[in-house]
This record gives C-alpha cells, structure tokens and sequence, in this order.
C-alpha cells in the first residue's frame, strides 16, 4: 500500500503541472512549490530552533493563530515555519506577522519529507484541524519530533475507520498528542488504542474572542451606516445573493445593507451590482474617488458592495444582524463564529451539518437556518421589526463563544508539561 501511495502522489504532481498550464489557481499551487526549499534556506539557518505548523486553507491558519501567538511568547527564541497546502490560504496569508517564514508544503513524496525536514529541523510540529501526509508523519516519527494535532475533528467516515485504512491508521502512530475538539472525536481515537487525547475544544473561539481586544473601527463604514440598521452578509455566493437580491429590492430604505461577496472577480462583482435596484457602490469606486479628493457622501447609499479582502471581520462590528453565505453549497456555511463574538443574530443556509458551532447555534437559536426565498423574506423582517428578539438571539451568540474560550491554554498547558519532563 505505501509503495502505491506514493506512485499516486508522483502520478497526481504530474498531472497537476499539466493541469497548471490550463488553470490559474493550479499554476499558482504548482509554481508556488518550485523554490520552496531554496526560500527556506535563505531564512532558516542549521543552528535555528524552530517550530513548524501546518495548515490546509486559511480557516486552519485562523484556527492556529492563538496557539502559534502562546508558542511564540513561551519560545521566543525559536523561529516558525507556517505551511499551506491550499493556494486560497497561503495567497491571502502569505505576509502574515507571526511566522518567519511561509510557505508551500512540498507534495507528500519520500524524498520532499527527508529534504525538507531536513532544511527545517524543527523541534515541534503543530497539525491543525486534519490533513494527514504519510510521508511527513513517517519521517516526523523515524526523527523522534514531537507531532501533535490541534483542534482536531475525527469523523467515522473518515479512512482510518474504515476496514481498509491501515495504511492511514499507521499515520497516526506519529502524534505524541491529539487535541480534539470534542467527545466523539476522542472516542474514534480511543477505539484505535490511542490514549494520548485531550478535549481541548476549538481554538477558534479564542481566536475570535480576541478580535474584541483591537480596533475594529472603520471611519467609511460608520459613515456609510449613518445610525441606519444594517444588515451585513459576509462570505456570500451566487446560490446566496440570489435570494438576498430579492429580499434588498424590497426592502425597507430605512434599512442598509453591507455585502462581502466570497469571490471578488470583477465580471461577478459587476453582475451583484447591476442586479441590485437600490443605490450601490463598490468599495473600489469609494476608495478610487478618495484617493482623487472626490469623495462621494456615502451614506447617501443603500448597499456597499466590498469588493476587496481583509476588513470583513471589522465590519461584523458595525452589523446589526448577520448573513454568513456557503450554506446553500458544500461543504457548506462560512465562519459564523466572527460575528457572532460581536453579539449579532446570525441567518444561514440550510448546509450547516458539518459544522458544530452552527449545529449548536442554531439549536440554541442564536442562528436561524432558511432554505428558501419566504423563510429569508421571513426571518429578516422579524429580526427588523423586533428589537428584542434582535438583541435576544445576539447575546445568545456572544455568550456561546465567551462560553467556548480556552482552548489555547489546555493545549499550551500540555505542551509546556510534556517539554518539562
């Protein structure tokens, strides 16, 4: 099985630079990987200590920036090495200020876990959430590293419950400890054999939690907001703006709306705006008016279309109730947890079932699930027209995620024990 595994990660890197040729995301992902180890060296001496974490996409990054900040400070003396695998995560975080270096993870083939754990020598070595490379746990192993999974999720359709996950299961032997988010995932690992297991819960509620201790200020958006109630929809696709169009057009003028669109790309943005029939502007056309001292009034608009990354956890803040978009796709619902530290109401599609902090929400009713045109019609015009059910359903929220804080230092508590023996 090993030997097959890795002809088919030899056979998939192949295929994946003949497909770069084609597609621009895959050229980013391939060419992003050609001088990874030559970046390492120029940033990574022989004598560095150094801590290494993984992350699949930017949600995993986000995950582990409360343990890599506590790492940090309780090893200052180490540098980080922060690695993707998705081009979506290492794209917007590449210039992030908490790791010295990051990169592209290699393709998990024999040769690129030897080469680069070699360039690397880290000391300890943080998963987050799930991916599991066989060859880069084989190796991690083999070197006696300390390996350790946080925040992470086992489900039962997962390989390694399978009858034919061996292989997979032999992965798992590399982990020193697991820190799982909740009692089902440890029971997986337990009927494996696997002890080394704490609940640690998620460590994005203390990521989360802490976006209330900075400054979440935007003089534009206060302007544009103007006292008005403002319903914000953040991470919205097409299936999503479908209905949120109509519902817009319809809407009251004493209403505003504020939307985050998950895709940017120009010709999806220009085709948002024509459909609204209300008065919109686009962030870049704001922004551009700006720097040519032609500022527009912005609060003589209805809808700000932000077609620009970065600042929609900050403008949760100004919303007085929330529409995270995804659930009407899969895998399903966008982060929810942002602005529901803030104490907002939060709307949802109906695909939310691999998600748990939107299960329980949900059932708590702090967030309320539509599938259909008349449900969200519904549901905004009863959290518009009644202040304390508004406010009801957003502490609610708020009380959820101070209630689920902690994560962090049960890993970190851990982790500072096992380096103390």
């Amino acid at each position: 099985m090993y030997f097959l595994y890795n002809v088919l990660v030899h056979l998939v890197g192949f295929l994946l630079k003949v497909i770069a040729f084609f597609n621009p995301k895959m050229k980013l992902f391939v060419d992003g990987r050609k001088k990874v180890f030559e970046q390492i060296k120029q940033k990574i001496a022989s004598s560095d200590q150094t801590i290494w974490f993984h992350a699949a996409s930017l949600g995993e990054f986000e995950q582990g920036i409360p343990v890599m900040e506590k790492i940090k400070t309780k090893f200052p003396n180490h540098k980080m090495i922060v690695t993707f695998f998705s081009p979506s995560g290492f794209e917007v975080r590449k210039n992030n200020a908490i790791a010295d270096v990051t990169i592209y993870l290699p393709l998990d083939t024999t040769q690129n876990a030897k080469q680069f754990l070699d360039v690397i020598h880290p000391e300890m070595v943080f998963f987050i959430k799930y991916e599991y490379w066989p060859n880069y746990l084989n190796e991690l192993k083999k070197r006696q590293i300390k390996t350790y999974l946080i925040s992470g999720i086992l489900r039962e359709n997962q390989v390694f419950f399978k009858w034919y996950g061996g292989f997979y299961r032999k992965c798992l032997t590399a982990f020193d400890f697991f820190f799982v988010q909740n009692e089902s995932s440890k029971k997986l690992l337990q009927s494996l054999g696997y002890h080394n297991i704490k609940i640690s819960g998620d460590t994005r509620f203390d990521r989360v939690v802490s976006i209330l201790e900075r400054d979440n200020s935007l003089d534009f958006i206060e302007a544009f907001k103007n006292n008005s109630t403002t319903i914000v929809i953040g991470s919205s696709w097409p299936k999503d703006e479908e209905l949120l169009v109509n519902f817009i057009n319809i809407s009251s003028e004493k209403v505003k709306f504020i939307i985050a669109p998950h895709n940017i790309k120009p010709e999806q943005i220009l085709e948002l705006k024509k459909s609204i029939s209300k008065k919109s502007i686009l962030f870049s056309d704001y922004s551009d008016s700006v720097n040519k001292l032609q500022a527009k009034s912005i609060q003589e608009f209805d809808v700000f279309i932000i077609n620009t990354i970065g600042i929609l956890t900050k403008i949760y803040s100004y919303a007085d109730i929330a529409y995270v978009g995804g659930g009407f796709g899969n895998p399903g619902v966008h982060n929810i947890l942002e602005p529901a530290t803030f104490g907002i109401p939060i709307v949802i599609g109906p695909n939310y079932a691999h998600f748990a902090e939107a299960i329980a929400l949900v059932n708590m009713e702090g967030c309320i699930s539509i599938s259909n045109q008349n449900e969200l019609n519904e549901t905004f015009q009863t959290l518009l027209s009644n202040d304390d059910i508004r406010h009801e359903k957003g502490h609610i929220c708020s009380t959820f995620v101070q209630m689920n804080k902690g994560a962090t230092d049960v890993i970190i508590n851990q982790i500072l024990n096992e380096t103390l023996k």
